[in-house]
């Protein structure tokens, strides 16, 4: 599993005890392995101890459809989401410090801006139109 990924606690601390009561430790890996190693459902249900082939797959998915573990998951998912955000952001100032192109480091330095809340003003075309008249004669 990835560093942020595994069982720590974290999502788990914020289940209600009926949500964590409903959770198998087979839904809980299932969920954890999708989430940390963003593989298939067939490849997580095989590590996450489902029957192989398949019918682990199609019970997998299953799984992934009832209410509480679909809870788990986003508690999961928003929980990876948040712990990899500072690592998106450190990025983007290693670009838009030391890229080396100069357009990288631009863009970069945009794209910190505008989360910052300085976003350019978007270009707009306004047409000032006057008053027309148009008179066709058939005769």
């Amino acid at each position: 599993m990835c560093k942020w990924g595994g069982t720590q606690g974290g999502a788990r601390d914020r289940l209600s005890m009926t949500d964590i009561t409903k959770l198998t430790e087979k839904q809980m890996a299932l969920v954890d392995t999708l989430v940390a190693e963003g593989c298939s459902v067939k490849e997580a249900a095989g590590k996450a101890g489902y029957a192989e082939g398949e019918s682990g797959r199609v019970s997998a998915s299953r799984a992934l459809r009832t209410p509480h573990v679909q809870s788990y998951m986003m508690q999961r998912v928003t929980e990876s989401l948040g712990l990899n955000a500072t690592v998106a952001a450190a990025k983007m100032l290693k670009l838009a410090h030391g890229a080396k192109s100069e357009y990288v480091q631009l863009e970069a330095s945009k794209d910190i801006l505008d989360r910052a809340g300085f976003k350019a003003v978007d270009k707009q075309m306004h047409l000032h139109a006057g008053e027309i008249k148009v008179s066709i004669d058939l005769t």
